[in-house]
């Protein structure tokens, strides 16, 4: 049965009824008749305006009441940044730089994260989707999958737990690949056969702190791996709430494959993401990705195990963080903290009001704050110091945004991408 509304419209008129009642009109629609009854201004109840402006008051106020009332997922605290963010001079200047490259293996390669090469040339990636894949004369080929092999996996973040995600990955001196799964743990992979040993989970943590959201790894000269574990409380497919509540439960770590002891090497981090070692190991930068930090953690000499603020008040939140084959240091930018026409950037807008940030997750879903984000591409280059000495731009992100990590192969750059559906590779520094 057709519904009355969606019926076919055979002829359509009105016809004012000659009677004694001149404000009634006949609407004829197919077969049916409908009588209308206009009330004239002059005959509405002198209260009738009042009446509704009254009740749309009280929905409104019932609707915040009831938004109050809902509890928010996120317990955030007061942060204030240093600054405005620097201004676009100097070693920042704005640039087109970055868009001297191409994108590789679209709609094939989801969100490439992190790299490592080995002897042969051969590039190991993962992606969104919980694979792990080889690169070898841009020919692409599947190793594993971390987790569950799944038709959903990669389709939405809510698969990510069943599925796994590989961020840090590392070529150990055997020729293995180490892996920092965000859900699951620390992995040994034959990049050849797909064959994975678990080596220390999630769920096992360390300091009886379960593992959150397993980010950043690196392999020192001796063996030791550290890996870095962004948050206790928010898991990879939360890292906005993680970003919008800003806490500082963050840590970095180290694994003895001999042993198998996890040690705590710094605590109370704001998510804490990639880092790289300086040529001699006698420090590390690291990313505290939230703040718009980059610190140093010294591995040796009179102030080993102290860190220091080398970089803060950032024009862009640090990802992930590689060692060039020139001595400096690549930075991803994963979101450019740009000063808007009309407001400051967004987190520095909101920071300094937890209750504000509560509201705003009630009513905006994550998915919606991709509008949020600009698309523009940036890559810092960093001295020994940690001080800015180049960049690179896309303005327009016609290469790429959203950089997560800079892995410099040769005379090539390839990028990570985050959850971007390509393989940036910048075909030179210039």
């Amino acid at each position: 049965m057709l519904c009355p509304l969606h019926e076919p419209v055979l002829n359509v008129f009105i016809a004012e009824l000659i009677d004694d009642s001149p404000n009634t009109s006949v609407f004829f629609h197919g077969v049916r008749e409908h009588t209308l009854n206009f009330i004239q201004p002059s005959e509405r109840p002198p209260d009738a305006n009042m009446l509704g402006s009254s009740s749309v008051k009280v929905l409104l106020l019932a609707v915040a009441v009831g938004v109050y009332l809902i509890p928010s997922p996120i317990d955030p605290e007061p942060y204030i940044f240093e600054g405005p963010p620097p201004a676009l001079i100097g070693p920042l200047a704005v640039n087109t730089r970055l868009q001297k490259g191409r994108r590789l293996f679209s709609g094939q390669l989801k969100g490439p994260e992190s790299f490592t090469a080995d002897q042969n040339g051969n590039i190991y990636t993962g992606t969104v989707d919980g694979k792990l894949w080889r690169i070898s004369n841009e020919s692409l080929t599947f190793i594993t999958q971390m987790g569950r092999d799944i038709p959903e996996c990669g389709t939405s973040t809510d698969y990510e737990p069943v599925c796994g995600r590989p961020h840090g990955l590392r070529l150990d001196r055997d020729g293995h690949l180490i892996v920092a799964d965000s859900y699951h743990g620390l992995f040994k992979v034959d990049p050849w056969t797909g064959e994975k040993t678990l080596l220390h989970s999630s769920k096992e943590g360390a300091d009886g702190i379960p593992f959150g959201f397993l980010n950043g790894l690196e392999i020192s000269k001796n063996g030791t791996v550290f890996f870095t574990d962004s948050s206790s409380k928010w898991g990879r497919r939360h890292v906005r709430y993680e970003v919008l509540e800003t806490n500082h439960l963050g840590r970095l770590l180290s694994y003895d494959p001999v042993s198998g002891r996890v040690r705590t090497l710094l605590d109370s981090l704001y998510m804490p993401n990639g880092f790289a070692f300086s040529p001699d190991e006698d420090f590390l930068l690291l990313a505290e990705t939230s703040i718009g930090h980059i610190i140093k953690f010294w591995l040796k000499g009179p102030k080993a195990g102290t860190k220091d603020v080398v970089l803060n008040n950032m024009i862009g939140y640090p990802d992930n963080i590689r060692l060039s084959e020139r001595g400096t240091f690549l930075v991803g930018i994963t979101t450019v903290r740009f000063r808007g026409r009309l407001f400051p950037p967004f987190l520095d807008l909101i920071g300094p009001y937890p209750a504000l940030k509560r509201f705003i997750v009630k009513l905006v879903p994550l998915s919606w704050y991709n509008v949020l984000l600009p698309k523009y591409g940036l890559i810092l280059e960093l001295g020994p110091d940690g001080e800015v000495v180049d960049s690179l731009h896309d303005p327009t992100g016609s290469l790429t945004w959203a950089v997560s990590d800079v892995f410099q192969h040769g005379a090539h750059y390839y990028l990570g991408s985050t959850d971007l559906l390509f393989l940036p590779v910048l075909e030179e520094w210039s």
